[in-house]
């Protein structure tokens, strides 16, 4: 499986774009997993799969896969929609729902 290039998206639960700045390389899944017969945890005898880098141009991570002549897929981010809100809306006559409080 090949290694996956790509911009980490924001949090759904926060509003801050902390850690969305930088570029993610991650190692595809070589080994199959096997779950463990005692714990029931699923492991691997792949290590490289538990790696990511951290780089901070999508050039610069094509570049150390090309270096290491690693097979890689680059995913482009998808632009973020932001619809301003006002809360002054809410009380406006031409509101579309009834009020319900």
């Amino acid at each position: 499986m090949p290694a996956r290039i790509y911009k980490q998206s924001k949090p759904a639960g926060q509003s801050g774009l902390i850690g969305t700045h930088q570029w993610v390389f991650e190692y595809g899944q070589s080994a199959p997993r096997k779950q463990d017969a005692l714990m029931g945890w699923s492991g691997s005898a792949d290590t490289n799969s538990q790696l990511r880098l951290l780089f901070e141009t999508c050039e610069a991570a094509v570049a150390y896969a090309q270096r290491e002549q690693i097979a890689y897929e680059v995913e482009q981010p998808t632009q973020r929609l932001r619809r301003p809100k006002v809360y002054a809306d809410n009380f406006g006559y031409t509101r579309v729902q009834n009020w319900t409080h």
